[in-house]
C-alpha cells in the first residue's frame, strides 16, 4: 500500500472531520461521505459547514505552527464532501473505509453493510467506536475479514495514538496494513483485543471517577486536583509508560501502597491485580532485578535513566518550570 491512497470516511462529524484533516495533512485525498438522507439545500449546507470547519481547524493549526498559512489551501482541497447517492466510486476507490456514524450499534450496522456493499471487496473498512465490540459489527461487513475497529483519539488531527482492534474473522494482514498507513501519516497504532474501553479509555475512566471522587470527598479542589494532574501524573506519564512507571519505582511499592489503600479506603478498588503478586513471588520487581512488566536484561540501566531523567527536564523547561541552581552564597 501507498502512502498516499485515497481515503473515505462515513459521516461528517467530529470524527471524519478530525481522520479527514489527518490524512489530507500527509498528502491523501480524502471523502466524507454523509449516510443520512437529506435534501440538496440540506446537505449543501452540512457540506459546505464541514469544509468551513475543516478550514477553521488548518488556520487555527497554522496560527500555532504547525503549518505554514500558505499550506492551508492545498490541504482543504484535498477533502469532499459526498452524499451516499454519489459516494460509490469513492468508496471503491478508497483504500481504507473509516465508519464514523453515531454510537448506536444498529446505526453502525446499517452504514457498514451499505458501504461495504457500495464500496465492493477490496478497501479495509474499520469502524471508529470507542465503545462497540469489533464482533458486535462485523458481521453487518461484507467480508468481515477485512473489518477491524479503529479508535482515535480527540482531537484526531492531534493526538497520536489510535487503537487497533481486530476480531475473531479480522486477516492479520489486514491489521498490518491498517498499522503501516497509520504510522506513515504520523499516528501510533497499538494493537489490542476486543476487550471493553480498550486500553486508554479502561485506564482514564478510573482516572476521572476517582478525581471527580475527591472533590466530592473534599479531598481537594477541582483546581488543586487538576494541578496535581498536570504536574505530577501527567508529568510522569508523558516520559514513562504506566506499566514502565511500576518497574521504575518497583512493582513491591505498588503492591504495599495498593494493600495499605484498600484498607484506610475502605475500598477493593485500590487492591492490586493478582498479577503483582506474581511477578513479586517470581522476582519481577523492576529495574532492579532487571525484570518486571518489561524486560531490562542486557540493557545499559544507567543510560535509560539518564535518557528519561533527560526528557523530565525537557518537560520543566516546556512547562517554564526549569530553574538554575543556586551557587556560591548569593
Amino acid at each position: 500500500m501507498t502512502a498516499r491512497e485515497p481515503i473515505a470516511a462515513l459521516g461528517a462529524g467530529r470524527m471524519g472531520r478530525g481522520i479527514a484533516i489527518a490524512f489530507a495533512f500527509a498528502g491523501h485525498e480524502v471523502v466524507l461521505v454523509d449516510f443520512k438522507p437529506r435534501d440538496k439545500a440540506t446537505f449543501d449546507k452540512l457540506a459546505n459547514d464541514a469544509l468551513a470547519d475543516i478550514r477553521t481547524t488548518l488556520d487555527m493549526l497554522a496560527r500555532v505552527g504547525m503549518l505554514a498559512g500558505d499550506d492551508v489551501a492545498p490541504i482543504l482541497s484535498r477533502v469532499r464532501v459526498l452524499a451516499e447517492a454519489d459516494a460509490a466510486p469513492a468508496l471503491r476507490n478508497a483504500a481504507i473505509i473509516f465508519e464514523g456514524v453515531p454510537e448506536v450499534v444498529d446505526l453502525k450496522r446499517e452504514a457498514l453493510a451499505r458501504a461495504s456493499q457500495l464500496a465492493g471487496p477490496t478497501p479495509i473498512i474499520a469502524s471508529t467506536t470507542s465503545t462497540i465490540l469489533v464482533d458486535d459489527l462485523s458481521s453487518a461487513v461484507v467480508r468481515p475479514e477485512r473489518f477491524l475497529n479503529a479508535h482515535w483519539l480527540n482531537p484526531a488531527y492531534l493526538v497520536p495514538l489510535v487503537e487497533v482492534s481486530p476480531g475473531k474473522t479480522t486477516d492479520a494482514a489486514i491489521t498490518a496494513r491498517l498499522k503501516a498507513v497509520l504510522g506513515s501519516i504520523g499516528k501510533v497504532p497499538v494493537v489490542c483485543a476486543a476487550s471493553p474501553g480498550y486500553i486508554v479509555p479502561r485506564i482514564q475512566a478510573l482516572a476521572m471517577n476517582e478525581a471527580a471522587r475527591m472533590v466530592e470527598e473534599g479531598v481537594a479542589s477541582a483546581d488543586e486536583i487538576d494541578k496535581a494532574i498536570k504536574y505530577g501524573f501527567g508529568f510522569r506519564f508523558a516520559v514513562l509508560g504506566m506499566l514502565e512507571f511500576i518497574d521504575w519505582g518497583g512493582g513491591d511499592i505498588l503492591h504495599y501502597a495498593s494493600r495499605y489503600l484498600a484498607e484506610a479506603l475502605d475500598s477493593e478498588r485500590y487492591a492490586a491485580p493478582e498479577i503483582i503478586g506474581r511477578n513479586m513471588e517470581q522476582g519481577r520487581i523492576g529495574l532492579s532485578t532487571r525484570q518486571g512488566f518489561l524486560d531490562y536484561a542486557g540493557m545499559d540501566v544507567d543510560a535509560y535513566r539518564e535518557a528519561r531523567l533527560k526528557a523530565f527536564v525537557e518537560l520543566l523547561k516546556h512547562f517554564d518550570l526549569a530553574r538554575k541552581p543556586v551557587v556560591g552564597n548569593g
